[in-house]
């Protein structure tokens, strides 16, 4: 078992422990004492075996041995401090004085040789100089064993650093750079050393990098940190960010040239520095401040970074004395796409629009989702309204073809309204809100257009908003009514259908036809509530006539667009005539060809639906829209609508009878039924009735009748309906 021993010297106030070996006892007991008397801590052994034992229990600093013992001498005890404990010194004490054995002992490891007899003090000098060289000794050794310690630790850090680790000459060059650099950005360490740092600066930086170092006031107190961009050899990952800090050191506290892993050894090394990769960082800011101010979907600015850049445009417009424009642009039939094919497919068709739009701008336009399906476009520097307006009619035209989602081919529109800097608004909210004035009224005029905003659209919106509150109440409080014009046998007279029309009994400014109201329950998506009253009503009111001895008394109703391309419609509207017990054979519903076009494959089948229901399916205002005869033969339509402008147009010479005329031909080659609207005059009816249109409705057997009149009059079937 090897003795305990501190690795710390002995010196600093410890006691000397110090072994004596000799087999005179009464020379052994005068030596002991005489190191006792200054204070060492002093063990005796009387012969070597002895003093072997005492070196396989205990450790020792120094031991003082004479050479000739029996059995055991002063050599061997010698050879097994050297086994045992290398450290500690050895002074021989002895009456032998011949050369050869001083020598031997020397070579063996004494530090001293003193003859017997001794001089006391010279021994006790003797000793105090040994131990003073071996604590000397022992602190370098122990120094030295510290630095190396510290160096590998050092060694350790810079090689297991996370960062770049650099060293730079007074050019700037590298001298030495850690294998870090390799697995960042791609350079062996080697292939760096002796090249200028400026080498894997991106050149955007490479101005700023080198007058970094530069700086007056940059000390090893105050190093210089700055972020840079750093090139990736090649292209594997491009450029990335890095935080660099760097500061200089004084040669003299830089004289290692020891070798360590990387590139060079930092001779003459004048800048010491690290670079952290701190890329991820500034990719997530980046990402954070893009979604600050873009929208994520179709990665448009948002509208707080159009308010931004609007509010700039404006300063320099004023400046300049230039014009701006500012576009509110609300998608047609968005809303009906996305309840009908879903959410993923509208996102689908937000990010094609976005895509169509962006090709009609020029550099330095910005057009801004403001939200849903509303967006924003920022023209600056415009000379004029007609360059707006060639702008605008770009964006319709970009939007006219149909878009390909999936499996459906969808038609969107876009209405657009416009304001001209200063004139519409000097201010960011003006210019925005009276663009958003504008674009309502184009979707009062029928949607898919543009407008530019003027002073009178804002009375006009005043008179709306109080509109549209009076309209909610009007649900409220229940001052809808359904009124009903007869459609009539054009031979017999006969009553065969009624047709339900609203109106508003409105408390204050009288009885309100659609025309006043309808295009602005279609705005604020009133119209359903709106259109299942009316419906409840109808089906109501004729159903007891139906059941009072009217049985092929037919209902005809009107539906909005929205309703029709609803997702549910088919299944809403079937429920509304079961809780009515109303006979779906009786009903007609009347949709506009419009309607059917937007989007043919949704719509057919709907309509297949509902006649498969026994509802009947007529197309209203015919002719004033696409008119197509290949959705006529491939639907179930029954009925054909002639609108009433054609009707009005029915003078000799005039080419609204020629329209009639067609229509007429038309219907009776695809074995349609057809009514003629806005019948007013004795001509009119007399020219319909030689072409075989055998149903008609209009003023001329009188105007649309409240239910109680309708009720009276029914009992008279064969009168000419001026009971109407």
């Amino acid at each position: 078992m090897a003795p305990e021993h501190s690795d710390q010297p002995f010196s600093h106030g410890l006691t000397a422990r110090i072994l004596v070996a000799d087999d005179e006892p009464r020379l052994l007991n005068t030596l002991a004492a005489l190191l006792r008397s200054r204070g060492y801590d002093v063990f005796e052994a009387h012969g070597g075996q002895k003093a072997c034992d005492l070196i396989s229990q205990q450790a020792f600093d120094l031991a003082l041995l004479d050479l000739r013992m029996p059995e055991v001498n002063g050599f061997d005890v010698m050879a097994r401090l050297a086994e045992s404990q290398p450290d500690c010194g050895i002074i021989v004490v002895s009456g032998e004085s011949s050369f050869s054995s001083v020598s031997r002992a020397l070579r063996r490891g004494a530090l001293d040789y003193i003859r017997k007899p001794f001089d006391p003090e010279e021994l006790l000098a003797t000793v105090e100089s040994v131990i003073g060289k071996k604590t000397l000794l022992e602190a370098h050794q122990h120094i030295q064993m510290r630095l190396e310690k510290s160096e590998a630790l050092h060694r350790y850090i810079v090689n297991s650093s996370p960062d770049i680790v650099f060293m730079l000459d007074q050019e700037g060059r590298f001298c030495f750079v850690n294998s870090k650099v390799e697995s960042l950005l791609g350079y062996r360490p080697e292939e760096l050393c002796g090249q200028h740092f400026r080498h894997i600066l991106d050149d955007r930086d490479v101005t700023r990098g080198t007058l970094a170092l530069k700086g007056p006031n940059i000390t090893a107190d105050n190093p210089r940190t700055l972020e840079l961009r750093l090139k990736t050899r090649g292209s594997r990952r491009a450029t990335r960010h890095f935080e660099i800090t760097a500061f200089p050191i004084d040669p003299q506290t830089w004289p290692h040239s020891g070798v360590t892993q990387g590139g060079g050894n930092g001779n003459g090394a004048r800048y010491y520095g690290t670079a952290r990769d701190v890329t991820e960082r500034k990719e997530a800011e980046a990402f954070i401040n893009f979604q600050a101010y873009h929208d994520l979907l179709t990665r448009l600015p948002n509208r707080a970074l159009f308010k931004d850049r609007l509010e700039l445009a404006i300063t320099h417009a004023k400046r300049g004395g230039q014009k701006l424009a500012v576009m509110f642009l609300d998608l047609d039939r968005f809303k009906v796409i996305n309840d009908t094919l879903g959410h993923a497919m509208g996102d689908r068709l937000l990010q094609a629009v976005t895509h169509r739009l962006e090709k009609c701008l020029r550099k330095g336009d910005t057009l801004s989702r403001f939200g849903g399906d509303e967006f924003t476009l920022l023209l600056p520097s415009i000379h004029n309204h007609e360059d707006a307006r060639q702008i605008a009619k770009k964006l319709i035209d970009a939007l006219r073809a149909p878009f390909q989602l999936g499996d459906h081919e969808v038609f969107v529109g876009v209405s657009i309204g416009i304001t001209i800097f200063p004139e519409a608004g000097e201010s960011m909210d003006q210019l925005i809100q009276n663009a958003d004035i504008a674009m309502y009224h184009v979707k009062a005029k029928g949607k898919d257009g543009y407008r530019f905003y003027s002073q009178s659209m804002s009375i006009d919106t005043a008179n709306r908003l109080n509109l549209e509150r009076d309209l909610r109440q009007a649900l409220e409080r229940n001052e809808l009514r359904v009124f009903y014009q007869p459609q009539v046998c054009s031979r017999t007279n006969r009553v065969v259908g009624l047709e339900a029309l609203v109106r508003w009994q409105h408390p204050e400014r009288g009885l309100l036809y659609p025309r006043d109201f309808l295009p602005l329950a279609e705005e604020t998506k009133l119209i359903g509530q709106l259109s299942e009253r009316v419906l409840d009503q109808a089906c109501q009111d004729v159903g007891h006539w139906i059941r009072s001895g009217h049985p092929d008394l037919r209902l005809a109703v009107n539906l909005s667009p929205i309703q029709v391309e609803h997702p549910r419609f088919v299944e809403t509207l079937m429920q509304q005539v079961k809780a009515h017990d109303f006979p779906p054979g009786n009903l007609e519903i009347e949709i506009t060809e419009n309607v059917i076009m937007n989007d043919l494959e949704q719509i057919s089948q709907k309509l297949r639906e509902l006649a498969s229901f026994g509802v009947r399916i007529a197309i209203d205002d015919f002719g004033t829209g696409y008119s197509s005869l290949n959705y006529l033969h491939r639907l179930p339509i029954h009925t054909l609508k002639v609108d009433q402008s054609f009707v009005k147009a029915i003078r000799s010479g005039e080419d609204g009878a020629c329209i009639v005329n067609a229509i007429v031909a038309m219907a009776h080659g695809l074995k349609l039924e057809i009514v003629a609207e806005g019948v007013e005059t004795d001509e009119q009816l007399e020219y319909l009735r030689s072409l075989g249109c055998h149903q008609v409705q209009g003023f001329f057997y009188g105007p649309a009748r409240p239910a109680a009149e309708v009720s009276r009059s029914l009992g008279v079937t064969k009168a000419r309906a001026a009971s109407f």
